[in-house]
C-alpha cells in the first residue's frame, strides 16, 4: 500500500466537486427553483443572496475533496473502480447531505418535507456522479520496487 497521489487527489476532488456543483445547479438552481423560492418566501426572505450561492460552490468543493479523500483511503481495501467510488459516495453523501438536511430542513422545520427529500435525493445524485467523475482520474503513486518486493516476501 503506497501513500496517497496528493496531485491526483486534488485534480480528481476539484473535478468531484465541479461536476457536483454543476449538478447542483440544475437540480437546486432550474428543477426545485419553485420550491426553494417558496420555502424562502415562508421565511420571509427573498431568495438566497449571490454570496449564498458563490459559499454553496466552494462547499461543493470542498464536499467533492473530502469525498475524494475517503474514496483515496479505502482505495487500498476496496480496490479502484465505481464500486469503490460509489461506496465513497455513500458515505460522504450522509455525512454531507443526509445528516444536515434531516437536522436544518426536516427537524428544524422552515422548509416542507418534500423539498427536504428532493434535496436529498438531488445531493445523492451529484455526490455519486462527482465522486464517480473524479475516481476515473485518480491513481496512486507507484511503489518502490524495494517496498514490493518486502511486502510479498
Amino acid at each position: 500500500m503506497g501513500k496517497m497521489n496528493f496531485r491526483r487527489w486534488l485534480l480528481a476532488g476539484l473535478v468531484a466537486g465541479v461536476v457536483s456543483d454543476i449538478l447542483g445547479f440544475l437540480i437546486n438552481g432550474l428543477w426545485l427553483r419553485p420550491a426553494w423560492q417558496s420555502g424562502m418566501q415562508s421565511l420571509g426572505l427573498s431568495g438566497f443572496s449571490p454570496a449564498a450561492w458563490a459559499w454553496f460552490n466552494v462547499l461543493g468543493v470542498v464536499n467533492g475533496l473530502v469525498a475524494m479523500w475517503i474514496y483515496c483511503s479505502i482505495r487500498p481495501r476496496f480496490g479502484s473502480g465505481v464500486n469503490t467510488a460509489f461506496k465513497a459516495a455513500i458515505v460522504a453523501w450522509v455525512i454531507g447531505s443526509v445528516i444536515p438536511n434531516l437536522t436544518f430542513m426536516v427537524f428544524g422545520g422552515p422548509f416542507s418535507h418534500q423539498l427536504a427529500a428532493y434535496v436529498t435525493l438531488g445531493a445523492f445524485i451529484q455526490t455519486v456522479v462527482g465522486i464517480v467523475a473524479g475516481a476515473t482520474l485518480y491513481k496512486e503513486l507507484p511503489v518502490p520496487a524495494q517496498v514490493a518486493v518486502a511486502v510479498a516476501v
